[in-house]
């Protein structure tokens, strides 16, 4: 039996971060609306904002409480030692074994315990909200920030980006939320900051069977 910890600041942020990316994301759809990339729109029900002065408000006023938030996420987590525990060592190796066991459905999953998938998925979001930070000033302030919009491809590929940005990070949003069904001791344990599970490295057994 192992009880598994997890840190006041790690939940809090974590929640923040929930919250926040719900606004963000309802908030860009109404943007996105005004002016679509690709034939299709947004449901207004889904949207936040009504209409597209105020979605503009909304997102640019989450955006600073995301990105302060996740600047606090990030600090504690380097300076405890907490998301080198986590989310390291990932090794190629074991990234491939973890792939095959998840096609085969026998990638085991403990509460407190990162696979190699979950590493290489929690860096890549965290890359990725580096990306749309970038991607969106880019958008919000092209003519200042005009060197970056410029690696980006100019103005309109740096919306595509960062529309392409939300759907990896809506696509990953939806596998945590059913990583979170399968194994809810996961979400215990954001809540309360423990939970107690059987933790067994089982990956070597399930491989040679």
């Amino acid at each position: 039996m192992r009880t598994v910890f997890r840190p006041a600041v790690i939940r809090i942020t974590h929640w923040i971060n929930a919250f926040a990316m719900l606004c963000m994301v309802s908030s860009g759809m109404g943007i996105y609306n005004a002016h679509p990339i690709f034939d299709f729109s947004f449901p207004p029900a889904v949207t936040l904002g009504g209409w597209l002065g105020g979605s503009t408000i909304w997102h640019f006023a989450v955006m600073w409480l995301l990105v302060g938030n996740g600047l606090l996420y990030l600090l504690f987590g380097v300076a405890s030692g907490y998301l080198g525990r986590q989310m390291f060592p990932v090794r190629l190796g074991e990234l491939l074994r973890d792939v095959r066991l998840a096609l085969a459905f026998r990638l085991r999953h403990e509460s407190g315990s990162y696979n190699t998938i979950q590493k290489a998925l929690y860096i890549a979001v965290l890359l990725l909200g580096v990306l749309m930070v970038t991607s969106g000033l880019a958008i919000w302030k092209p003519v200042q920030f005009s060197p970056l919009t410029a690696l980006f491809g100019g103005f309109d590929f740096a919306r595509v980006v960062h529309f392409l940005g939300m759907a990896a990070i809506l696509c990953f949003t939806a596998l945590h939320l059913v990583m979170v069904i399968l194994v809810p001791q996961t979400l215990l344990s954001m809540v309360t900051g423990t939970s107690s599970s059987n933790h067994k490295r089982r990956a070597d057994r399930d491989e040679k069977a």
